[in-house]
């Protein structure tokens, strides 16, 4: 069965090198109607991508470059931003230009049209896919879900805990987790927070008396809150001269599963200079039918059921 891999992620595989080796592979992989993978060096000014192959040039027509290019259903800029990118494509024709140099004419859309087909038109909601990041808006983060389709994890379902942006979870080119919350024509949504554990899930990694690292992600008038986990964040009593987005040291003074509430108490807060933290899933099956954020008998309830998505 063909793995459908985010772009970037197939480039340096054997399997790839070994159909880029030489004309006679590349033919074989065209018959095979294969997934390759090599770097767009340039995209021209009609917005073909030029594509660097070992023993010849390789272009990737227009509308050869994504599914929707064609249709005018996606925009140009998804061209544009492969110049210098890895680009997955299946072999069309290998030919000749017109001063006789060997030409091999690839298309991008047609492997997306496979992995759409073949794999993510399958989908259900609760099905965990892997992704690769893309960019980031303030909305939003968009993801790679395999060769090169796009998808988007709003910026309210990265995390339980509040975030001002995608960068303060993720960053550039991240290989990542995701749940699909949607199916509908070449297009599929995602979420993540549920893969981040639930609230006893996160709470059962601290003990009341221990004093530990967080992230402040918002100063209010009656308190702060500090991230301990991405989908656990505490209350500190209010403290002169913290920003959001620090890095504080924080002594846990009560934790209170009923009320999902950890109690804290600042002990300093000084600038967060690391990458975001490394994340941990808590999910391991590739199917979710529903998720439970809150504890047995909490006040409130938070729930995400992917079977009525």
């Amino acid at each position: 069965m063909t793995t459908y891999l985010p772009e970037g992620m197939r480039l340096h595989t054997m399997e790839n090198q070994t159909a880029l080796q030489s004309v006679a592979a590349l033919q074989a992989a065209m018959h095979r109607k294969q997934i390759l993978e090599a770097r767009a060096i340039v995209c021209d000014a009609a917005h073909n991508l030029i594509v660097e192959l070992p023993h010849m040039r390789g272009i990737i027509p227009r509308e050869e470059g994504a599914i929707g290019i064609a249709e005018g259903t996606t925009r140009e800029i998804a061209l544009i931003a492969k110049a210098g990118k890895p680009v997955c494509f299946q072999v069309q024709e290998l030919t000749t230009d017109a001063d006789g140099v060997p030409l091999a004419i690839l298309s991008r859309r047609q492997a997306q049209l496979q992995c759409w087909q073949e794999s993510l038109s399958h989908c259900t909601p609760g099905d965990v896919l892997p992704a690769r990041v893309t960019h980031m808006e303030k909305f939003g983060c968009f993801v790679d879900i395999g060769c090169g389709i796009p998808s988007m994890i709003p910026i309210d379902c990265i995390s339980v805990s509040r975030i001002s942006h995608p960068s303060d979870r993720f960053t550039l080119g991240q290989t990542i987790q995701a749940v699909v919350t949607s199916v509908s024509d070449f297009r599929i949504g995602l979420s993540h927070k549920e893969l981040l554990g639930t609230w006893m899930e996160n709470a059962a990694k601290f003990t009341v008396g221990e004093t530990v690292s967080g992230i402040v992600r918002s100063v209010e008038s009656y308190g702060i809150f500090v991230e301990l986990t991405p989908n656990l964040a505490g209350l500190a009593e209010p403290k002169e001269h913290i920003l959001p987005k620090q890095r504080a040291s924080v002594y846990i003074k009560a934790i209170i599963p009923e009320k999902m509430k950890i109690k804290l108490v600042l002990i300093d807060a000084f600038p967060d200079t690391e990458s975001p933290d490394t994340l941990s899933y808590f999910v391991q099956e590739p199917h979710l039918s529903t998720w439970n954020y809150s504890p047995v008998g909490a006040t409130k309830q938070i729930q995400t059921q992917f079977d009525v998505c």
